[in-house]
């Protein structure tokens, strides 16, 4: 366990329940409200702090906004570079897989990283397009669906050297986090251009439309050491559970794969709020230790 971790943690702690609990805090919260015009710094929260900033995407036509978390540890060593895991679906997951990166190195050592959360700004369908941005083209896809070829042009031509400019960060340890419909990009990633990530995790992952590409032979990759983590709770969704089962099957045998694959039934997993759990598990694996 990282004792100065947890000290620096509770420290951090204290001083956002101290903040919570003044009144400046509290008038400065309300004018911060959704709709009125201000954000509120993320600063007052050290497990999210580090960066911020928007991107105009030539490959999809639309926006995004890319939230970083830096390591504690990253003003102080200069020289130092870090494992980076980018986050899909980052409106709602960032807030959760970047505390839960900082709890397991203080509980596991697991490395410090910079984590990315690609987040659309919104709820609303109109903006939040994943939906059409996760699924693959396919026969069964409706007009609504079928953008993963872009969206991974993106990812790889757009976001990632930029990202991968501003900060320091090992790219030979660059990892790829997505759930249900996100679970399902990163299994595109997986098939289609597996050397862009060392790691992925696909938590629960969609295989509709498209899961033909799931059960075919993937692209070969360039290098040996890239892994595949695929999650999926005992408790998912009747269908999605059926189809990662069918999957796991389907590739249970398999020795000449692009990436070590680690299939991993979550046990009274449900669809949506066991990601902390996959996450961990995953994690622990791609980086080779073991689970207590």
């Amino acid at each position: 366990m990282n004792l100065s971790r947890v000290a620096r943690v509770a420290t951090g702690t204290a001083i956002v329940a101290s903040a919570l609990l003044s009144p400046q805090h509290e008038s400065r919260a309300q004018s911060d409200a959704p709709h009125q015009g201000k954000i509120a710094p993320l600063s007052y929260l050290p497990a999210l702090d580090g960066d911020y900033f928007r991107v105009e995407s030539k490959a999809v036509g639309r926006a995004f906004h890319i939230f970083a978390s830096l390591p504690q540890s990253y003003d102080t060593n200069g020289d130092s570079t870090y494992p980076i895991v980018y986050v899909l679906d980052g409106d709602s997951l960032f807030p959760i897989i970047a505390p839960t990166h900082l709890f397991l190195n203080i509980d596991y050592d697991l490395p410090e990283a910079v984590i990315v959360g690609i987040a659309y700004g919104s709820f609303d369908p109109s903006i939040n397009r994943r939906g059409y941005d996760f699924t693959v083209p396919s026969p069964e896809a409706n007009a609504s669906q079928g953008g993963a070829p872009t969206f991974h042009s993106f990812l790889v031509d757009e976001l990632i050297p930029l990202v991968e400019r501003r900060y320091r960060v090992d790219p030979s340890r660059r990892v790829l986090f997505g759930q249900s419909r996100g679970g399902g990009m990163v299994l595109y990633s997986a098939f289609t251009d597996p050397d862009a990530f060392w790691g992925r995790i696909a938590s629960n992952p969609t295989f509709d439309p498209g899961r033909e590409l799931f059960f075919s032979t993937p692209m070969k990759a360039g290098r040996d050491d890239l892994g595949l983590v695929v999650t999926s709770g005992s408790n998912d969704i009747q269908a999605l559970r059926k189809a990662a089962l069918e999957w796991f099957s389907a590739w249970d045998k398999a020795d000449d794969l692009p990436w070590r694959l680690h299939k991993v039934t979550i046990d009274g997993g449900t669809h949506a709020s066991f990601s902390p759990s996959s996450y961990r598990t995953a994690m622990l694996w791609l980086f080779g230790i073991n689970e207590r």
